[in-house]
């Protein structure tokens, strides 16, 4: 095992830190062995397989509107797996994300929300826009975020892994975002335009590795021309009392929200 992990511990560099903190993310390189990953592998296929119940929005695909067949779908996305699952709850993951949270970020972070990302085999348009997270979300006074991207499978170029724009974390203001597709009535997925200065840089990683960014640094994907699927496990940390501030606000990252709170504030935080 390397030596980065002990237990549910994962060392984060000095180095490191600063990149997340300077660039708006960072790549840390074999978060979970290969045994830990396929255990989740099995569960999350399960998810995949429409074995386990998540109803409503909560799967639907984030490369289309919400009328789509699933038998059509670009990028099946999961919302909130550890509430449909809870036998999901504490596993492996979340314990080493939440160590890694904690040298990122300090203390007093939780988990906001999970989500699994699956872009189909030879779909083109498995694309995401450029965009930055704090645009879904609410604004409040504590704005510390780490979201955890974890590869289930290899990442790459020609499947579509990460993009990120660096230091964009740092400008004053939000970029203007727009629906994708039609009105946030019909699809959840918001997206920006690259100015011509931004230079993007592709972060291809390995089964087991994790991107983590920050809630203002742009980024996004491009679409799989590969032969196999491109998942990803994502889990979001803010801190206690931004997630008690977004519920008390009736914000879950439900996609089976009541369409005001998710698209109101969705859309307002663009402007701050």
């Amino acid at each position: 095992m390397d030596d980065r992990i002990r237990g549910d511990h994962y060392r984060v560099t000095d180095g490191e830190r600063a990149h997340f903190l300077e660039q708006g993310y960072v790549h840390l390189r074999g978060l979970l062995t290969e045994t830990e990953v396929a255990e989740l592998e099995t569960t999350y296929d399960r998810f995949l397989r429409r074995e386990i119940e998540v109803p409503g929005r909560d799967y639907c695909d984030m490369a289309g509107d919400y009328g789509r067949d699933p038998e059509d779908y670009s990028i099946i996305n999961v919302m909130l797996p550890r509430r449909y699952h809870p036998g999901w709850r504490g596993n492996v993951f979340e314990r080493r994300a939440a160590a890694v949270v904690e040298q990122l970020c300090g203390d007093g972070m939780a988990i906001d929300y999970d989500q699994l990302l699956a872009k189909q085999p030879h779909r083109a348009d498995a694309v995401f826009a450029w965009h930055q997270d704090m645009a879904y979300w609410p604004d409040t006074p504590d704005r510390r975020t780490a979201t955890l991207w974890l590869a289930i499978d290899d990442s790459t170029e020609r499947n579509g892994c990460m993009r990120f724009v660096p230091d964009t974390n740092s400008e004053d203001r939000l970029r203007p975002h727009r629906p994708q597709f039609g009105d946030r009535g019909e699809s959840h997925a918001l997206g920006t335009d690259l100015r011509p200065d931004d230079t993007p840089v592709a972060v291809p990683i390995s089964r087991g590795d994790v991107t983590v960014h920050n809630e203002r640094v742009l980024h996004g994907s491009g679409g799989n021309r590969t032969a196999g699927f491109r998942r990803a496990y994502i889990l979001a940390f803010r801190s206690e009392d931004t997630v008690r501030i977004e519920r008390e606000l009736g914000f879950t990252h439900s996609h089976n929200d009541d369409g005001g709170v998710l698209e109101g504030v969705g859309l307002e935080g663009e402007t701050r």
